[in-house]
């Protein structure tokens, strides 16, 4: 019973859990924006170095 009654009031747990939610979403938000601009960026750099003096 006291293991039920520490699981309960004990929430560190629970915050860790959260903060790993939160850093997945964050990762999956970098992750998609990269992978949907990575080409455009490319694009963009690749336009700077062709207009570059050789």
């Amino acid at each position: 019973m006291e293991i039920l009654k520490r699981l309960v009031v004990e929430e560190e747990g629970a915050t860790m859990v959260e903060y790993g939610l939160l850093v997945a979403l964050i990762a999956a938000v970098v992750i998609g924006t990269v992978v949907t601009l990575g080409g455009q960026v490319q694009e963009g750099f690749q336009t700077i170095v062709d207009a570059m003096p050789e």
